[in-house]
């Protein structure tokens, strides 16, 4: 008898129900006897032992169905180890509610901040198989996370919605993707939906650069200019600064975001009109596209192998083309970031893609 505990942390995304699934029918296909214990909301279902027992038909006719069934929370790892408003020490009670249960492993599906306290639980003895989700792309160790394809789907169709006003009335417009600390996301939405320019993170911008390139348009004909800004896009003047100044100047700001910053500077100083567009969680919700369904499904097949196999400790990911096993702890704490020197951002530059630097 194999007795497995289940979890999503963190924002949700498609593809997550479709992992699970992938889970629990591989291991209902094998010889073995299994018992699954799904854990609500996240981390905060393990710590105050809230969970449901579950069957396969739980499972069943959720591979389309966007979300979770488990339902999902944010638990921050840097307050785990940090007793409740009652006192109470949440990793033991994690550990206390896995041994009560007599888990055999935890199948925890999540993002970094998942990962972190996931890799945290295997130090303190637990059997743990995670499985990467996350919209941003941003996990280490994976080339692919499930949610990912099916968020850039969505956020390229928004921009792709928005090239027919902006070319209608001749504006610049924004539109407004989410990442706070890679650009993964928004350079593909970018890209695919033929953005003149993208912002990222990961690339400090020059509104004079910005400027320069709506400009160089104008003068060659184009009417309108499709701005792809990451809502954790930064300029150069303010990359500069230290976190505690940075920190103290985001307190002060009276924008909503990045994105109004940017539209009301590129107004002031081109006398252009510009509108932004935030598509904001649109991006995580809905069905999961073919690709994520299909991707989700192999790295759930693959924790159920591990399961099978009594190999813990690790992340399913994705690497060459191939499904692969990734030790917790050269995941955990690590951001895959996308460099400025990446292959897909110097081709971008070749299709005349401005980045603002």
């Amino acid at each position: 008898m194999k007795r497995i505990g289940m979890l999503t942390s963190g924002g949700d995304c498609q593809a997550l129900n479709a992992a699970m699934r992938g889970v629990v029918k591989t291991l209902l296909n094998s010889d073995e006897q299994v018992e699954i214990y799904g854990f609500l909301d996240g981390y905060r279902g393990l710590i105050y032992s809230n969970f449901q027992m579950l069957t396969g038909r739980d499972f069943s006719g959720i591979l389309t169905k966007g979300g979770t069934i488990l339902g999902t929370s944010r638990t921050p790892f840097k307050t785990i180890q940090d007793p409740d408003e009652n006192g109470l020490n949440k990793v033991e009670a994690m550990k206390q509610n896995y041994y009560k249960l007599k888990l055999d492993c935890l199948v925890i599906l999540g993002g970094n901040g998942t990962h972190k306290t996931a890799n945290l639980l295997r130090e303190e003895g637990l059997n743990v198989v995670t499985l990467p989700k996350t919209i941003d792309n941003d996990l280490w160790g994976t080339d692919m996370t499930f949610g990912f394809q099916s968020a850039v789907n969505i956020a390229t169709e928004a921009i792709d919605c928005i090239h027919t006003t902006a070319a209608s009335h001749g504006r610049v417009f924004i539109v407004e993707v989410m990442g706070h600390k890679v650009g993964w996301l928004t350079l593909n939405a970018g890209m695919a939906s033929g953005a003149d320019i993208i912002l990222v993170p990961e690339i400090p911008y020059d509104i004079d650069k910005v400027i320069q390139k709506i400009e160089e348009r104008d003068k060659n004909g184009s009417r309108f200019t499709i701005i792809a800004v990451a809502e954790g896009a930064i300029s150069k003047e303010d990359a500069k600064l230290s976190k505690k100044e940075l920190k103290k100047k985001m307190e002060s700001c009276t924008h909503p975001s990045v994105s109004y910053e940017l539209a009301e500077r590129i107004q002031k100083k081109t006398g252009r009109e510009v509108r932004v567009t935030v598509p904001g969680h649109t991006q995580r919700g809905g069905s999961p596209c073919p690709y994520d369904r299909v991707f989700a499904s192999r790295l759930g097949a693959e924790a159920g192998r591990l399961i099978l196999e009594g190999q813990y400790g690790f992340m399913v990911g994705y690497k060459n083309r191939e499904i692969v096993r990734v030790p917790l702890e050269d995941v955990a704490g690590k951001l895959k970031y996308l460099s400025p020197d990446a292959s897909i951002v110097q081709e971008a530059k070749l299709l005349g893609i401005s980045f603002g630097d």
